[in-house]
């Protein structure tokens, strides 16, 4: 801007004036690969780009484009001087056409020296590159029909019997199509082709709706459940220790007693983590009669009375952090994520050690959020002997508070010096994913809808693709486009592992409706398998034997193997936590670990991990790669019980699997 001094002898005065440069479409100078492309003519009452960031004083091209950029938006469009449009180049396609430059003739309201499109035209920009690589391998695996079921599970867990135990809400009225529940059934998938024998019927108490479940430390890897749905389901604290075998049925069934053992406070939405010391970390979640609870509380209850401990940012962000994220990480301190935020919590007294960054959202809204009701799913990414590399935590999917679906991931190294985030653009929108660790270190990300929130008839259009996502790879390269169910699998659905590597695909029961009171998507009953793309390529699973599972920290185990492809010289051996999962909550973080391990001939020796802090007590699958193709699993105790849960509750009507 030139400021000229006009001096006007007559009057004796000097008269300030300002010339303003002439404004200039901006086609040098840009940031990152964009490329000008023209001004574009939206049609009266369309939009060609789907997100608006609204920017009344301070559009400038560079911030709009890097804006877009960051969040995986190859196209971008200024518009009416104050408004900046992110979206795809295949949108242009379908909505608009180019004119003549001139017609963008209205300033930029941050920067007067650049136009910024005008009413209905936008100055338009491309990424001139590839901004994300989504590959579409041409083994993509499937998705295969399993057979009928029982139950719509809210809640699913693989025992160490290698059966699936489903628990479903039981008495919470108008919630469900059957009145007939008893609330709990095991599936045996050695005999999925004998509906009548594959389903043993069990039963709980109290209604475990919106519940969160463990898997305990103890010698029988005993399956936690605590809160539920309404009076003494809201203290509930269930208890089962799988029996039986493949082909042959166990005859535990949940152990319950209000009046023996129970929750200081009342919860439901709460997530449950196993601390390194072996205690259990409950927290968050709704009190009885919909106030928050916005604390946490420790299980067993020492007799020296309450543990309850404030957590005033619970309630600072409720109701948008229920099924808060937790995870034990390397340090030993904690990670918390809820709406979209994140800290890491001192293990001890439970303070704040660290405010992370606030979790990106969409790329117009800040405000959106990664846990109940804005719901996404967080795992750990894998851990690596010798461990020295920070943990990363990866969270996809999520929802604005106007039900607009994510469609990126995010991740952080928490306790890395500067953490940060940084996002990756999926394929499509997801809300109420499901995400799923897979022993090859992948993790398939699953199930969910394209629109709305968690909640009964909140979310619409059913997200039917699978996604795989692989941390190896370069960061913008990981994900690959799998294959696409006809069923769908939006709230109330799971994805577990099972131990022969495919993926159990189960539930759905968002009860949408149309006008006329019939489901559009009504309580879904079929299971299905995912045979990820390591088991449909025709290779024979590698086999191994093992004695001794029952690990100390910093032992050495020795396994046989036999291998089909390789040889130990490219085997890979995994840990995968034992875990629980509802609501996209994986109540173990989805952790896996890489342990060394040497070979000498088909003997080798693995090296458990070194601490509590690196790997939690508890029950872990170990599976063997042969090349990228894994094994069944077998079952292997990492760290003991050091907090003797199997000692507890010391009540006659409870199982005392012992320590």
């Amino acid at each position: 801007m030139a400021v000229l001094f006009l001096v006007y002898p007559v009057l004796s005065q000097i008269v300030y004036a300002t010339a303003q440069s002439v404004a200039t479409i901006q086609t040098t100078g840009l940031p990152g690969q964009w490329k000008y492309q023209g001004c574009l003519n939206e049609p009266s009452g369309q939009t060609v780009f789907r997100y608006e960031i609204d920017q009344t004083n301070n559009n400038t091209v560079d911030a709009c484009l890097n804006q877009c950029a960051a969040f995986g938006y190859p196209a971008a469009g200024l518009e009416d001087g104050s408004k900046c449009l992110c979206g795809d180049i295949t949108d242009v396609a379908a909505n608009g056409h180019y004119v003549a430059d001139s017609q963008c003739n209205m300033p930029c309201s941050g920067d007067l020296t650049h136009l910024c499109g005008a009413d209905n035209l936008l100055t338009t920009y491309y990424w001139n590159g590839t901004m994300n690589v989504w590959h579409t391998p041409s083994n993509a695996g499937y998705y295969q029909f399993l057979m009928g079921g029982v139950v719509v599970p809210l809640m699913a867990t693989v025992g160490i019997n290698n059966k699936v135990t489903f628990l479903e809400k039981k008495g919470t009225e108008g919630f469900s199509e059957f009145t007939n529940s008893t609330g709990a059934y095991e599936l045996d998938l050695s005999l999925a082709n004998d509906f009548g024998r594959a389903w043993r019927e069990m039963h709980v108490k109290s209604d475990i709706f919106c519940s969160a479940s463990i898997v305990l430390p103890d010698k029988g890897a005993r399956q936690i459940n605590v809160a539920g749905w309404s009076n003494q389901a809201n203290y509930g604290v269930r208890f089962y220790t799988p029996d039986g075998s493949p082909g042959v049925n166990g005859t535990n069934d949940w152990e319950e007693n209000y009046n023996e053992i129970s929750l200081q406070r009342s919860r439901w939405y709460t997530t449950a983590m196993l601390m390194p010391n072996g205690s259990i970390l409950v927290a968050g979640g709704k009190a009885e009669g919909n106030s928050a609870q916005s604390n946490l509380e420790i299980l067993p209850r020492p007799s020296s009375g309450d543990t309850v401990v404030t957590l005033d940012f619970l309630q600072r962000t409720y109701p948008n952090n229920l099924y808060p994220s937790l995870m034990v990480l390397p340090s030993g301190r904690f990670f918390i994520g809820y709406y979209n935020e994140a800290r890491i919590l001192d293990p001890v007294t439970f303070d704040t050690v660290t405010v992370l960054p606030n979790m990106p959202g969409a790329v117009n809204n800040s405000l959106a959020g990664r846990t109940y009701p804005l719901e996404g799913s967080a795992v750990l990414l894998p851990q690596h002997a010798p461990y020295s590399d920070p943990i990363e935590i990866l969270v996809c999917g999520g929802s604005t508070p106007e039900a607009v679906a994510l469609d990126n991931c995010i991740s952080i190294a928490p306790e890395a010096t500067n953490p940060t985030w940084t996002l990756e653009r999926m394929p499509s929108k997801r809300v109420l994913p499901c995400m799923v660790t897979l022993p090859d270190g992948t993790y398939m990300i699953l199930n969910g809808a394209q629109q709305g929130v968690a909640g009964f008839g909140t979310a619409f259009g059913p997200n039917l693709n699978a996604v795989l996502y692989d941390p190896s790879q370069p960061v913008g390269q990981r994900m690959s486009i799998l294959n696409s169910t006809t069923i769908a699998r939006m709230y109330h659905s799971e994805a577990t592992l099972l131990p022969d590597g495919r993926v159990l695909i189960s539930g759905s029961d968002s009860l949408t409706r149309y006008p006329n009171g019939s489901y559009v998507y009504p309580e879904e009953l079929r299971l299905e398998v995912y045979i990820p793309p390591y088991l449909s390529q025709g290779l024979q699973q590698p086999q191994f034997t093992i004695s001794e599972t029952d690990w100390a920290y910093s032992g050495e185990y020795s396994i046989v193997v036999t291998l089909f492809q390789g040889t130990t010289s490219n085997m890979r051996v995994s840990l995968v936590a034992a875990s629980s999962s509802t609501h996209g909550n994986v109540m173990s973080g989805g952790r896996i670990i890489f342990p060394e391990f040497t070979c000498a001939g088909n003997t080798c020796t693995i090296a458990a991990p070194p601490n509590a802090f690196v790997s939690p007590p508890g029950w872990h699958q170990l599976f063997i790669l042969d090349g990228p193709t894994p094994s069944h699993s077998a079952w292997v105790r990492v760290g003991g019980d050091p907090a003797q849960l199997g000692n507890w509750p010391n009540f006659p009507d409870f199982t005392r699997p012992g320590v």
